[in-house]
């Protein structure tokens, strides 16, 4: 293979440098050059180990944001469910206290007994709040 001749200038310092490298080494200085300039423009292994860190911290970033919006979505969903409940039942008289106590608990059987069929096949409010929001999207024309 034929080779392409290049003048280039170097400070006296690094000059000695490479003379002193290619007597010890007893290589010719054009081998160190040649080794030093394409080990400079390839990317070496710790480039291409940083480059995929940083794609894996960027989907973890992405992954981390969906779930704090999850997160709040749920908190949202959660304050208006408590103030509605709490703003549209009236007050249990005292004489039906019990019967309102024992038909809580049953309610709440009831709740955990859906919230654990629902976390076991994958549901979640927020699939259910982006598909609905798209179906009246589609139904509506674009407003809710």
């Amino acid at each position: 293979m034929a080779k392409i001749r290049l003048n280039v200038y170097f400070d006296p310092d690094l000059f000695d440098q490479l003379e002193a490298t290619a007597t010890s080494r007893r290589v010719p200085m054009t081998h160190i050059v040649e080794t030093a300039l394409a080990s400079f423009l390839t990317p070496d292994e710790a480039d291409q180990r940083e480059a995929a860190l940083v794609r894996r911290l960027d989907r973890m970033t992405r992954a981390i944001e969906r779930f704090e919006r999850d997160q709040e979505i749920a908190g949202e969903a959660l304050a208006l469910f408590i103030r509605f409940w709490l703003s549209a039942i009236p007050p249990v008289q005292d004489d039906l206290r019990e019967a309102a106590m024992a038909q809580g608990k049953e309610r709440y059987a009831g709740f955990v007994e859906t919230l654990a069929r629902r976390l076991a096949k994958g549901s979640s409010l927020a699939k259910e709040l982006s598909r609905d929001v798209r179906r009246n999207k589609t139904t509506t024309g674009g407003g809710l």
